[in-house]
């Protein structure tokens, strides 16, 4: 890192302890059908979050919620297992940014609801928000809204066993029924019970929350027409005794049927209502309540949760974020035992390089009778230096030349003309033997002109 010049320093972290506010709210209805149903609901809360924080970092609400004595939200009809209950919070930024950040929050209900039924909360809602600029901001808690938004699908509403069923004892009925309970399974009836009247005039009646409503019950050849009602209004009216081809049915009690289902309603309060017009028997399995989520306004159940007390306001700090820091480079330490000449090259190419114009050196073969090797030196292919401060002694820049034999050398008579050089020798032992036997010669030549000489007339 010293070598590039630069350093990067990690971020500050926050020097400020963050923020832990107790907040306790009140809620109340919003609503007929809203989950306060029985008084205000009171809550605390504990809002947490970071007050020292850096320039594209995040301002993160933490907020936990809990009831805060015996109330409770509660449901507001009949419902299957599967309804949310939904927490969004408010907080106020004033100052640097103006705005509102919603944390929010989700809890499951994993039992079937009745009316009254406690609901369970979020644990816990927030709301990331991410800092832009730096500045400061004085945060704010405000109101926090509770909703409710009940399963898709649908659920049975009849008198059954309430173990079994907890919609128990909610089907209203006027006149003389009567409750045949534990009827044989192979009649399918709802929970094995069944009301049955042979009164003229005699209903029963549910009020729902939702988007529709079927009439269950048996089709049997002995009974009587049913009116039904919604909402006070004669809708339809139906005869157990026929099928839905309109053709006589010539069986007995057959239960679990649907004999009718309303029109699609606004999501809401209703009340069906089904009335015997003759003094044949009329009988009823159950009603089941219909509910289609998308029809749902939104905070049709709400509830709006208070601050008890004045507001409470924290500041919190954003800072620029720290980025790298240079630092001028440093000379790095010479290099202990350089290396006095380059490693060797494995396979040295045979050739000179091609790119520019290289000069060959030619070193001259030693004078040896006209035996030897011319020798092509192509220029060095790389050249290693070392540069010191200004206050060593300048020193010459070492150059590794590559030495390459020539690709034909000159060949000695007698030679097998291969096109390679042979192994570079000197004939030294033949050289001396030559040497030698020239000296023999001479000395000979000499003596036997001597003795001539002395024949011819003696030496002079």
């Amino acid at each position: 890192m010293a070598a590039l010049g630069l350093v990067v320093l990690p971020d500050i972290p926050a020097s400020a302890a963050p923020a832990d506010l107790v907040v306790d709210y009140l809620c109340t209805a919003d609503g007929p059908d809203s989950i306060v149903r029985h008084g205000p609901v009171r809550l605390t809360t504990n809002l947490t979050f970071a007050t020292d924080l850096v320039v594209g970092g995040p301002l993160n609400f933490t907020w936990k919620l809990k009831y805060a004595n015996s109330t409770r939200f509660q449901s507001p009809n009949y419902f299957a297992a599967g309804a949310q209950v939904h927490a969004v919070g408010n907080v106020q930024l004033v100052s640097s940014w103006q705005g509102i950040l919603q944390p929010k929050g989700t809890a499951d209900q994993d039992t079937k609801l009745r009316p009254d039924s406690y609901l369970t909360l979020p644990e816990t809602i927030n709301d990331p928000g991410l800092m832009d600029k730096p500045g400061t901001i004085k945060v704010t808690p405000r109101d926090i809204e509770v909703d409710f938004t009940p399963p898709d699908g649908s659920i049975p509403v009849n008198d059954g066993n309430e173990t079994d069923n907890p919609t128990e004892l909610q089907v209203k009925y006027s006149g003389t029924w009567a409750s045949l309970d534990d009827r044989p399974s192979a009649e399918h009836h709802v929970h094995n019970d069944l009301h049955e009247t042979t009164e003229m005039g005699a209903f029963a009646e549910l009020d729902f929350v939702g988007t529709g409503v079927e009439y269950i019950g048996p089709t049997d050849k002995d009974a009587g027409p049913v009116d039904v009602y919604i909402d006070g209004d004669k809708v339809a009216t139906v005869d157990p005794s026929r099928d839905e081809d309109n053709k006589p049915v010539n069986h007995d009690l057959n239960g679990g049927v649907k004999l009718w289902e309303s029109a699609d309603l606004e999501y809401g309060k209703h009340t069906v209502k089904i009335v015997n017009t003759s003094t044949k028997p009329a009988w009823l399995d159950a009603f089941n309540v219909l509910t289609d989520t998308q029809k749902i306004p939104t905070g049709y159940h709400r509830a709006i949760c208070k601050l008890v007390g004045g507001p409470v306001s924290v500041v919190v700090t954003v800072r620029e974020r720290s980025g790298p820091t240079e630092t001028p480079p440093t000379s790095p330490p010479p290099s202990t035992n350089p290396p006095s000449s380059p490693p060797p090259t494995t396979n040295p190419p045979t050739t000179p390089p091609t790119t520019g114009t290289p000069t060959k050196h030619v070193t001259p073969p030693p004078s040896n009778n006209g035996m030897g090797h011319v020798i092509v030196v192509p220029p060095a292919t790389g050249t290693s230096s070392s540069t010191h401060s200004s206050s060593a002694k300048p020193t010459a820049t070492a150059t590794a030349t590559k030495y390459v034999k020539a690709q034909v050398a000159k060949t000695p008579k007698g030679g097998v003309d291969s096109g390679e050089a042979p192994e570079e020798s000197r004939p030294y032992g033949l050289m001396a033997s030559g040497a030698v036997v020239l000296m023999g010669s001479a000395t000979s030549g000499l003596l036997m002109r001597r003795r001539r000489a002395e024949h011819a007339g003696g030496l002079k």
